[in-house]
């Protein structure tokens, strides 16, 4: 009798056991799929060339804020470069750079070569922040760095289209993109400004 009650206690606890274990892988494979499995890239990975053929390299900026915005020297928001640069002196010293990039993508408003786009941006608007050499930033020919701001596959945040030009794309210290700013946003709003100084 006490060898039938043993044997019944024993295969209870066993049973209760591999229940136990059951309930426990389930469970795991819940949490699994709940834990997000898409990795981001970040803007450290791209080289670039500058308006004057050099080495542009996005590693270089990491611990800083970053504004990459598209640009054009033919459009109405072209003076969008005076506020860019204001911006630029005020916080370039607070781990804060702005990155340009112009292209021709909208109204064929950026025509010139590099050469001319570096002259145009400092005699009339003495731009000393980085600008690019030009590029395309929307359809067949999508620079790779703008495929990165504008795919949440690849940016982690959201899809985008740049809808025009001077929008602003804002990274955060890490390198990962933050906020889209649309084109008529000026560069001095309080939202950027904001942006910029929280900590």
């Amino acid at each position: 009798m006490k060898k039938s009650i043993l044997a019944f206690l024993f295969i209870l606890v066993v049973f209760g056991a591999c229940k136990k274990d059951t309930n426990n892988k389930q469970n795991a494979e819940v949490i699994k799929e709940e834990t997000p499995t898409q990795a981001t890239e970040t803007i450290y990975q791209f080289k670039v060339n500058d308006l004057y053929g050099e080495t542009f390299d996005f590693s270089n900026l990491k611990g800083k804020k970053v504004m990459v915005v598209n640009t054009a020297s033919e459009c109405g928001l072209t003076p969008q470069y005076a506020e860019l640069q204001k911006l630029y002196d005020t916080y370039k010293d607070q781990n804060f750079v702005i990155v340009g990039f112009p292209a021709n993508n909208f109204g064929g408003q950026e025509p010139g070569t590099n050469m001319e786009i570096a002259a145009f941006c400092k005699e009339n608007y003495g731009v000393t922040f980085p600008m690019m050499s030009k590029i395309s930033v929307k359809g067949a020919d999508m620079h790779e760095v703008y495929h990165f701001l504008t795919e949440k596959s690849k940016n982690g945040l959201q899809d985008s289209e740049v809808s025009w030009n001077f929008q602003k794309y804002l990274l955060n210290e890490k390198g990962e993109l933050a906020k889209v700013i649309e084109p008529r946003t000026l560069p001095t709003d309080p939202m950027v400004v904001e942006w910029i100084e929280t900590k």
